[in-house]
């Protein structure tokens, strides 16, 4: 991807720092790095996008099993870079990069919260109820 805004998406996960970043700066809950460093490294896709100046303003990964079960998570735009369309890149190669290296017929899914259930649905996402995502994080016992 590349615009007359100069921004340009990457194939990579962002550096950790920037990855933080952007989690916290737009709206997303906030992770420590012992917390980002193993699930970058460990995310089966991801990408990012930066600005001119070659700093990371958006991003999106795919956690999954690499047969079946994929899942989009960390897809984030930095507040000052919103309704650019970065988002929608950003899924769009994630959705791509899933239909081009996994196995015919793969299961997609995320978590849409509200600004997002838009742009999802818009990209043929549907809701899957009468299934509810559920959560829990685990506190440090």
């Amino acid at each position: 991807m590349d615009t007359a805004d100069d921004y340009t998406l990457l194939p990579t996960a962002p550096p950790l720092e920037d990855y933080l970043r952007l989690r916290r700066d737009s709206g997303l809950t906030p992770v420590t790095a012992e917390q980002g460093a193993p699930a970058i490294a460990g995310a089966w896709s991801a990408c990012h996008v930066v600005d001119a100046a070659g700093t990371p303003v958006a991003m999106g990964r795919v956690i999954g099993d690499g047969g079946w079960h994929f899942h989009i998570v960390d897809v984030a735009t930095d507040p000052a870079h919103q309704r650019q369309g970065l988002g929608r890149a950003v899924v769009e190669w994630l959705v791509a990069d899933i239909r081009d290296r996994a196995p015919a017929g793969p299961w997609v899914s995320l978590i849409a919260d509200p600004p997002g259930q838009r742009l999802y649905r818009s990209l043929g996402f549907e809701d899957v109820s009468p299934s509810l995502g559920m959560g829990i994080v685990l506190g440090a016992d």
